[in-house]
């Protein structure tokens, strides 16, 4: 019966661990930015010799709707303009300010959904991901500030808290050192890209709805914790276990 149920006990911990680890801090998988997967096409296109405008219209034509949606016509219609008058650094630059620009959407959607750990998270690694397409010109720039950045990042991250399972690795969230971090980030980006201004007034009204957020990364909801099914497995190994010590329980009694 002890070493049954010592072995029940270990089989359940090293689930936890498992579980854990999954949840553990990560940006997790941002499951493709495609805008910013998007510039890095149009970057390779625009840098071959001679620059290859074409592709690259062809290109940017893929997530034109979408940054239509989040940010309204205008950058799109900009990016198009420069490279259909074939003017690469224009259209590099107007592109790198778009993209500045929607990661200050993903951070205020953060900010906006801040008690949602699931939600904010997924919402960060768009940002950081979006943030890693925009590196080599940051770096270009000022190295320093791109290492500066990171860390912001890091520290985003570790302010949205963690809830842990079952109190393991629980982490109590931080607001007010989030928005340090945020507003960190947003003031470099601003500075780093000569944009006028990083508020959310910029955008759309659709902009600030959680359900396109949430849609964006429906493919990675295997993280919430809310979501009945991903408790499936561990309350089968509980009830697994339980009834292990049950059957074990009984026929000693009975052997008694």
């Amino acid at each position: 019966m002890k070493k049954t149920f010592i072995t029940c006990v270990s089989l359940l911990l090293v689930l936890l661990v498992q579980i854990q680890t999954a949840y553990g801090y990560t940006y997790g998988d941002p499951n493709e930015e495609k805008v910013a997967e998007a510039y890095k096409e149009v970057v390779l296109y625009l840098n071959e010799s001679p620059p290859n405008f074409e592709s690259s219209i062809a290109v940017f034509e893929t997530v034109k709707e979408e940054v239509d949606m989040h940010m309204g016509p205008e950058p799109g219609q900009a990016i198009i303009s420069h490279l259909e008058n074939e003017n690469k650094e224009d259209a590099i630059e107007a592109f790198e300010k778009t993209l500045a620009l929607n990661i200050a959407r993903r951070l205020e959607n953060v900010d906006k959904n801040f008690t949602e750990y699931d939600t904010s998270k997924k919402l960060l690694a768009k940002a950081y991901a979006t943030y890693e397409a925009l590196v080599p010109a940051i770096e270009e720039r000022n190295a320093e500030l791109n290492l500066q950045l990171k860390l912001e990042f890091e520290g985003a991250l570790e302010a949205i808290g963690n809830p842990g399972l079952f109190g393991v690795g629980e982490k109590e969230a931080d607001y007010d050192q989030f928005i340090v971090h945020k507003d960190a980030i947003l003031s470099s980006l601003q500075e780093t890209f000569g944009l006028a201004s990083m508020e959310v007034s910029h955008y759309s009204a659709e902009d600030f709805q959680v359900a396109e957020e949430a849609s964006a990364v429906k493919s990675s909801d295997w993280t919430d914790l809310s979501n009945l099914k991903n408790w499936l497995p561990l309350l089968l190994l509980i009830t697994v276990i339980l009834a292990v010590v049950l059957y074990v329980a009984r026929k000693r009694k009975k052997i008694q």
